[in-house]
């Protein structure tokens, strides 16, 4: 059985943690229906961490609400094909059903709802189509998840889930409507801006070939279709507006804020996640906890990235977790994760106004490119992507190099800095947040992410 993605000790961080006026008059929802969110390909359940925070900040309990973490987050090239370190739809449906079943336990409820991003959507449908998940479920919401494929072929993505033609997407749609009886069915949607429901395979390395999917893809028959304009294939899971149309789903009306209101002192924790080089191509990302690694958090100067005291420091043991930590809801921190094969990857947060047990960290990597540099400073969007136009995207003022026009399709953007640059402060920019680090050095075989929480 898959274990929960937070087990006792780790899921709620402190039992008792002081209420903000607005939590403190929020209605309660202790009878309501846990809510369990899936994420996509490739994905941990980190990238949920804050919508959580908006669910609490409604008063919506933090003991239901569950994020599963996939051990194997990548789906296999073909799904009928056995493949090292992937996992096919089959696997993710029966993990799924196995940590369902723990949280109904868990919280004695007779249903949960099911929240997807991506792929995840194709978990859930998978489950309750072919798992038995309808007698289970009260809500299926899928965001941006490629219902129809992100290409309709006969000759490219043989047997991938993400095939509208498809074995496995083929029964998922057959039939008069395309979902199943019992939940009360909900997707979310971009109009144009989806990387993956775009009528031309440019965004999938085949530019002017027809790929025979709309921009309306992710839309399902006997669903209720909701439209995010201007969001892309990752926002319309994560974004504020995301979580209030998801919220109104389920809980029947509108939520009292799209914001986060901060606790006096936030508990944060998660695991160290994997890596794995086999023995050719590149990496492939886990989620298996990695035992052995240091990981050390240092307070710092929200202006320069420099240190200003280590706060933490701990050495992960079997279950790969490396807290908890007491943290300042106002405080910026710099994580410095050190594991047996890969560079130190030095991560600089925003501050984190609530409790987590989610904070899952993933040792970075070098391109071949950025091994001629002093120093390579990644800025990274788990929850969006970066799109030219729409968004401000800069290193010390200047626009991030490497972002093409367009649909929004990368989360990150790196700034090289040249041989023989000195240690010193960047300034990393995305619309409102901005991350301060500084750019350790390449020579010491260490890697810098400023990864962005909204």
């Amino acid at each position: 059985m898959l274990p929960l993605v937070s087990r006792r000790r780790f899921l709620f961080g402190s039992a008792a943690l002081g209420l903000s006026p607005l939590l403190a008059c929020a209605p309660r929802f202790e009878n309501a229906a846990p809510v369990v969110f899936v994420h996509g390909n490739g994905d941990t359940a980190a990238l949920w961490h804050t919508t959580f925070w908006r669910w609490e900040s409604n008063g919506f309990p933090r003991d239901r609400l569950f994020a599963v973490d996939f051990p194997y987050p990548l789906a296999r090239n073909n799904d009928a094909v056995f493949q090292r370190l992937r996992s096919s739809s089959t696997d993710q449906r029966e993990q799924l059903a196995a940590f369902v079943s723990e949280v109904k336990q868990r919280t004695n409820a007779a249903k949960v709802a099911l929240v997807g991003s991506s792929r995840g959507g194709n978990a859930i449908r998978n489950y309750i189509k072919n798992g038995g998940g309808a007698a289970h479920v009260s809500h299926a919401v899928l965001c941006g998840t490629p219902n129809h494929g992100v290409i309709v072929s006969d000759r490219v993505l043989l047997g991938s889930e993400f095939n509208g033609s498809s074995a496995f997407l083929r029964q998922l749609n057959e039939g008069p409507t395309e979902t199943v009886p019992g939940p009360a069915w909900m997707t979310t949607l971009s109009d144009t801006n989806d990387k993956f429901a775009q009528p031309d395979g440019r965004y999938l390395g085949m530019p002017g070939q027809p790929t025979g999917v709309a921009f309306d893809g992710p839309a399902l028959r006997g669903a209720k279709n909701v439209v995010l304009p201007g969001l892309d294939h990752r926002e319309v899971a994560f974004h504020p507006r995301a979580f209030a149309a998801i919220w109104e789903f389920i809980m029947g009306g509108a939520p009292g804020t799209t914001g986060i209101a901060a606790e006096a002192a936030p508990i944060l924790n998660g695991k160290v996640n994997g890596m794995t080089s086999p023995p050719s191509g590149s990496a492939v990302q886990t989620n298996l906890p990695v035992a052995g690694a240091v990981v050390e958090i240092y307070e710092t100067d929200p202006r320069t990235g420099e240190r200003r005291r280590q706060v933490h420091r701990q050495e992960t043991g079997a279950d790969g977790y490396w807290g908890p930590f007491r943290a300042s809801p106002y405080a910026t921190y710099e994580f410095v994760i050190a594991t047996p094969d890969h560079p130190i990857t030095h991560i600089y947060r925003s501050p984190f106004p609530r409790s987590s047990s989610i904070i899952h960290l993933r040792p970075g990597s070098l391109s071949d490119k950025a091994k001629l540099a002093s120093s390579a400073i990644t800025l990274s969007r788990p929850r969006g992507y970066f799109g030219i136009g729409r968004d401000t995207i800069t290193f010390d003022g200047q626009p991030a190099e490497g972002i093409a026009e367009g649909v929004p399709n990368v989360s990150t953007a790196t700034l090289l800095l040249p041989a023989g640059s000195p240690k010193r402060s960047v300034v990393c920019r995305f619309n409102d947040e901005t991350i301060a680090v500084q750019s350790w050095p390449l020579a010491d075989n260490r890697v810098v992410i400023a990864e962005l929480h909204y």
